[in-house]
């Protein structure tokens, strides 16, 4: 079953955690980042090209240099501080009126070599790489990644019990997302949360932070090989991960917007979407698809729902039968000329979580031509993907709210 174990975290003081505390380094661009961080900010250590002016290019040496140095800073002036013993926490986040509890912990990245960790996202090797070298100056698991797993009775009624005593942090973000976090530090509570995982849980499914649980596996290898007394149970070997139960996570919508029509008039893009959809125009209001196989698209100042033909999919597929999967051959392959999601700059993705009104917008600009949005994908799609050791489409889960970066982090030694 899963190898996890409780760590020693280097945290914030509870005066400090709102300041300390900051959104995960890839949801902000540079210019935002500098924008949003105040002097105790993780962000001058997860972004610290923006400490430069004119920002470094992020992957400038002085750059890594820098976030060791901020690290090191943050501990020496008391920002950040190690409990004095190994624990699990719980860090619970609200959106909304959904509030969804996660188990922090280490999980061994020996599970993930042996397939117990299970990916849905392919990697990029330049993205890889980057991550590792931020482990590897640190010696540190500085953002945790997000994991999902199936309920389990016994692990929902200690997480249950624990969250009924006073959190150890408990603020609000600048998206007005709710965010609490309590210690475990009771020795048989411990014990007994490793046992259910060792003993009940089967696996881990990677949620967000495909790169950085890649990253820390490379990490553990290149240690491991310079350590001729490895044993398996150094802290190098364990990657720190928020788990949260499957059935108290939701996927949002991961949307589309293209810059041009690959040549054709508006009409004559309509005409082509009918050979394969039922298009019905909805007019000025938004509209968003409330079920699988149903597309919303907003072109030339107008909605549209976009109703797939029958024959146009197979539901038997776990990857054919995605939405991301059926725009993708119907709309930006087969009409548009896009092949390659990764990099044609002619596209570009918008998560849900900026709603319908962003993609209006990016049209009405002018910067595009056309916006799609999609009916999310399921749990049950994302774990039956994950277990058939299917691989998804660029960009096709987008989990709110995000981790935030600075709770708890991981030292590797």
């Amino acid at each position: 079953m899963i190898r996890v174990k409780p760590f020693a975290a280097v945290r914030p003081p509870k005066s400090l955690v709102k300041e300390v505390a900051a959104p995960p380094y890839d949801v902000l661009n540079s210019e935002e980042a500098q924008q949003l961080a105040g002097e105790k900010s993780l962000l001058h250590i997860t972004k610290p090209e923006i400490d430069f002016d004119p920002m470094l290019e992020e992957h400038d040496p002085k750059v890594y240099e820098k976030a060791v140095k901020n690290f090191r800073d943050w501990q020496a002036r008391g920002w950040l501080k190690q409990d004095g013993k190994e624990c699990y926490y719980i860090y619970a986040q609200t959106m909304d009126v959904r509030t969804q509890y996660g188990l922090v912990l280490c999980a061994h990245t020996e599970d993930y070599v042996t397939g117990k960790i299970k990916e849905h996202e392919l990697t990029r090797k330049d993205k890889e790489d980057d991550r590792m070298t931020h482990v590897k100056i640190q010696n540190a698991n500085i953002e945790p990644v997000f994991f999902a797993y199936r309920d389990n009775d016994l692990l929902n009624q200690i997480v249950a019990d624990a969250v009924k005593s006073e959190p150890e942090y408990s603020f609000t973000d600048e998206n007005n997302f709710g965010h609490k976090f309590w210690i475990i530090d009771n020795d048989d509570t411990i014990d007994r949360i490793t046992r259910i995982f060792q003993n009940d849980v089967d696996a881990f499914y990677v949620a967000d932070g495909h790169h950085r649980t890649a990253a820390a596996v490379r990490v553990c290898a290149e240690k491991k090989a310079r350590n001729p007394h490895h044993t398996g149970e150094e802290e190098y070997n364990y990657v720190m991960a928020v788990c949260f139960p499957k059935s108290q996570l939701k996927i949002l919508d991961y949307n589309r917007v293209v810059k041009d029509l690959n040549g054709l008039s508006g009409e004559g893009f309509l005409d082509a979407l009918r050979k394969d959809f039922d298009v019905k125009e909805k007019g000025s209001e938004a509209y968003r698809p409330d079920h699988l196989h149903n597309f919303s698209m907003y072109l030339d100042g107008k909605w549209y729902s976009l109703e797939t033909l029958e024959g146009r999919y197979d539901d038997q597929d776990p990857i054919g039968v995605l939405d991301v999967t059926i725009l993708s051959n119907l709309v930006l392959d087969k009409i548009l000329g896009i092949k390659e999601l990764r990099t044609d700059k002619r596209m570009d993705f918008v998560g849900g979580i900026r709603g319908l009104g962003e993609l209006k917008r990016r049209v009405d600009s002018g910067e595009m031509k056309v916006a799609f949005a999609l009916f999310p994908v399921s749990m049950d799609q994302f774990i039956k993907i994950s277990d058939t050791g299917n691989i998804m489409p660029p960009k096709t889960t987008w989990f709110e709210p995000k981790l935030r970066s600075g709770l708890a982090i991981h030292k590797l030694d």
